[in-house]
């Protein structure tokens, strides 16, 4: 008790200052979770078109797994594909899905209801707004169809959040076998038959940030192009037919680069594009390109992996070279949720990576020894922004940032 009463306290934590927008917003947080001021919006004629939009946005989130069901439900039964061919009556429609009238119309009232089907003449059905977008959106259904994995690993949020990813399940989440080079200690040695899934999912939905890209920056003005983690080569073949003329090179794991070099030559650029196997934390990336691109990479790797890869883009480069810098980032106006959310808890459950802002990405590429970076605008920011960067005189990493041996030990 002497020894006890002999210790220096601890220092109480000292007050937090409250600002006038704290207590503004604790007030109206004290309000929003009255249920008499629930009650009373509800009511009011001038209040209850707001309380009935928010009351309906707080039970989407509590619902939103069951519409994602009922999409991947429509997906698997190729539904959209079906009503692309013109209306239908229910009684044509069930066998065609391999189900009762009753459960047919069941699936195809909750797809009404989420606008992916539409009620037209004579009690038929057909295509919604968002199953005619799905159908002109490649790769969207591969993506809802590989969700059925993400969703397994979230069954226990809270122990995905606690634990890291490797101790959940058993050992390995499903998005971590899946993605074989995640938290992998030698990525380079994973086989065919590991990178296959991943890299067929990759180019499914490929096309739609080519297209962005080729939007947004003129390619043209290069002379080659390198595409780092380029996958199967889906970017690049479709830059092939936007830019004659451009050299085409790519860089990723040796089983990888392989399915990419069949997919060149099956396409008829053999003598155009190639491909080189590597590991971007082990191996210096190829020299000679004056544009090098990496296409939804950067966030797929923790803090010391991402500004690694960014270093070996720099020493890639001659100065003044150019990279592009294109994925999905977090804090994209009117896409927050995508961000924070859906790509957070994707990377988590993924083992690697995370989601960073546009002025995150830009202070990594400066710390890497980029200069004059800047955003390009992209038509769907949703699904991928560009950075552009311009290699500058001292190609030295700064001193804080993380070399590429510093990464292979994370």
């Amino acid at each position: 008790m002497a020894e006890a009463a002999q210790r220096p306290l601890a220092e109480p934590a000292p007050p937090h200052r409250t600002t006038l927008h704290d207590r503004l917003l604790g007030w109206r947080d004290r309000l929003l979770a009255s249920p008499r001021f629930q009650r009373w919006a509800a009511d009011f004629p001038l209040t209850r078109p707001i309380a009935r939009v928010r009351a309906a946005q707080l039970f989407d989130l509590c619902a939103g797994f069951v519409y994602a069901q009922v999409l991947l439900a429509c997906v698997r039964l190729k539904l959209f594909d079906k009503l692309a061919e013109g209306p239908q009556s229910l009684a044509e429609l069930a066998p065609r899905l391999a189900l009762t009238e009753e459960q047919a119309h069941r699936l195809l009232e909750a797809a009404v209801a989420l606008k992916l089907a539409q009620k037209r003449s004579g009690g038929r059905y057909g295509l919604g707004p968002h199953g005619a977008a799905l159908l002109g959106n490649g790769g969207v259904a591969e993506m809802v169809e590989h969700h059925a994995m993400l969703y397994r690993d979230l069954a226990d949020p809270l122990a995905l959040l606690r634990a890291e990813p490797r101790e959940v399940a058993g050992g390995e989440t499903e998005l971590q076998r899946f993605w074989a080079y995640a938290r992998n200690a030698a990525p380079g040695e994973v086989a065919q038959d590991g990178v296959a899934g991943y890299s067929e999912l990759m180019s499914a939905s490929q096309a739609m940030i080519a297209e962005e890209v080729i939007a947004a920056y003129p390619l043209r003005r290069h002379r080659r192009l390198l595409d780092i983690g380029g996958g199967q080569g889906t970017f690049l073949m479709h830059v092939a037919r936007h830019v004659p003329g451009l050299e085409l090179r790519l860089f990723d794991l040796p089983a990888v680069a392989a399915r990419a070099q069949a997919n060149f030559a099956a396409a008829g650029l053999a003598g155009r594009a190639e491909a080189q196997g590597g590991d971007f934390y082990r191996d210096p990336l190829p020299g000679g390109a004056d544009l090098l691109s990496l296409v939804r990479i950067v966030h797929d790797h923790d803090d010391a992996g991402a500004q690694a890869i960014l270093n070996a883009a720099r020493a890639a480069l001659p100065q003044g070279g150019t990279l592009l810098l294109a994925e999905p980032m977090a804090g994209t106006p009117g896409a927050e949720p995508s961000g924070a959310a859906y790509f957070g808890f994707y990377l988590l459950a993924m083992g690697s990576g995370r989601p960073r802002t546009a002025q995150e990405l830009m202070d990594m590429l400066h710390a890497a020894g980029f200069a004059r970076v800047r955003e390009a605008h992209t038509r769907r920011p949703l699904l991928t922004r560009l950075l552009i960067a311009e290699a500058a005189a001292q190609s030295q990493p700064s001193k804080a940032s993380p070399s590429a041996g510093d990464a292979a030990q994370r």
